[in-house]
C-alpha cells in the first residue's frame, strides 16, 4: 500500500484564545491564598526617547535558576482601569542565565488622576489596586488595595510603589 501524496497541507486547529472579559468571569478553584507576584509601580524614562512612562513592573516572588523567564501578559487599558491577563512565562533569549525571578515591565503614557490596576490570573482570580498618579508633584500614591466581590477569590499579589526605581 503507497503513501497518498497530499495535494495541500491539511490544517490545524487554532486553541481558541480568551479573552480578558472571558477571564473575569471564570471562578477559580479554593485555594490557599499564597502571594505568587509583586507588582511595582513607578515612573521611568526612556534615555533613547527621550520619553516619560509610567511602568508597572511584574514580578514572580519564585526564584528561577536554570533560565531566564519574563512574564507574558496581555493588557487592556479602559476610562480609568487597566486590566493585566497573566498568560504565563516565557524563556528569554539570553546566552548567559543568572538565578531570579520572572520580570515584566508594562509602560504606558497619559496617566493621570485614580486609576485601578487589575491583576487577572488564567483561572479567574482578581487583585486589584487603585492609584492615584500626579506628573505634576511626581508623586503615586496607592489609595487602596483590594480584592473584588467573587467567589473563591485569593490573594496572590502585592503592590507596592517603587521609590528607588524612579528615574526622573
Amino acid at each position: 500500500m503507497s503513501l497518498k501524496n497530499p495535494k495541500s497541507i491539511p490544517g490545524i486547529p487554532k486553541p481558541r484564545e480568551k479573552s480578558i472579559t472571558r477571564l473575569k468571569d471564570n471562578i477559580p478553584r479554593k485555594k490557599e491564598a499564597e502571594i505568587e507576584y509583586l507588582c511595582s509601580v513607578y515612573f521611568k524614562k526612556d534615555t533613547v526617547s527621550n520619553k516619560q512612562f509610567y511602568c508597572a513592573r511584574l514580578t514572580s516572588t519564585r526564584q528561577f535558576t536554570m533560565l531566564n523567564y519574563e512574564i507574558s501578559v496581555k493588557t487592556r487599558r479602559q476610562k480609568k482601569s487597566i486590566d493585566i491577563s497573566i498568560l504565563g512565562l516565557n524563556t528569554k533569549k539570553e546566552y548567559v542565565t543568572k538565578a531570579g525571578p520572572a520580570v515584566t515591565e508594562l509602560l504606558f503614557k497619559d496617566l493621570y488622576g485614580k486609576f485601578t490596576f487589575n491583576i487577572i490570573k488564567q483561572d479567574g482570580s482578581i487583585n486589584s489596586a487603585v492609584f492615584d498618579f500626579n506628573i505634576f508633584k511626581k508623586q503615586i500614591v496607592l489609595v487602596k488595595e483590594f480584592l473584588p466581590e467573587k467567589e473563591n477569590n485569593r490573594k496572590f499579589c502585592d503592590f507596592e510603589i517603587a521609590e528607588d526605581k524612579f528615574s526622573y
